[in-house]
């Protein structure tokens, strides 16, 4: 199963490439407007793109660190951890652009359970807007849909969450209004 290229976004104000197998979650259960959310087919792997408002008192890595601990917040984890915080090139991006700094940042958070999070930020300042990235990677022991039959489907990887963030694309920045 291939990825889904320049799959739209935002009604189409940006498009990015999508792994094989995601599923739009809008189609099933209401979704915040400055959100877009995907889940995978046989797995609870889940990807986020979320258009967030920018937080211009924090910069560079501790910018990552905030969003990170913020969705930790909003989720009610007991324990938010980060793993890793690293820049990523912005020569890699299509959004490199309009695109002042882009962090990736890997972490646990526990809600229920623990769960990996992978999270880009890219920091888009002449919009006001700070674009998060999340891919929610589960303990493998919540994988358990992963019998013979969906084998034609394996779960996301670290790679299929970068393929999202640097095909992320801007098309209409009308979305952002009038700057």
């Amino acid at each position: 199963m291939e990825p889904t290229q320049d799959y739209p976004l935002f009604g189409g104000a940006f498009s990015a490439t999508l792994p094989p197998g995601a599923i739009d979650v809008s189609d099933f259960r209401p979704v915040p407007d400055n959100q877009e959310v995907f889940c995978h087919r046989v797995t609870d792997q889940s990807l986020i793109v979320e258009l967030l408002e920018l937080q211009a008192h924090v910069q560079g890595e501790e910018a990552a660190r905030y969003h990170f601990e913020d969705v930790g917040g909003v989720q009610e984890a007991r324990v938010v951890q980060v793993e890793a915080v690293q820049p990523l090139l912005l020569e890699n991006l299509a959004l490199r652009g309009c695109c002042q700094e882009a962090w990736i940042l890997s972490g646990k958070q526990q809600v229920a359970k623990y769960v990996t999070l992978y999270q880009a930020l890219l920091r888009l300042p002449q919009y006001q807007t700070d674009c998060l990235l999340t891919f929610n990677q589960p303990p493998p022991e919540n994988r358990s849909s992963l019998g013979p039959e969906n084998l034609s489907l394996p779960p996301w990887s670290l790679g299929d969450f970068e393929q999202l963030v640097t095909s992320l694309t801007l098309h209409d920045p009308n979305i952002f209004g009038t700057q």
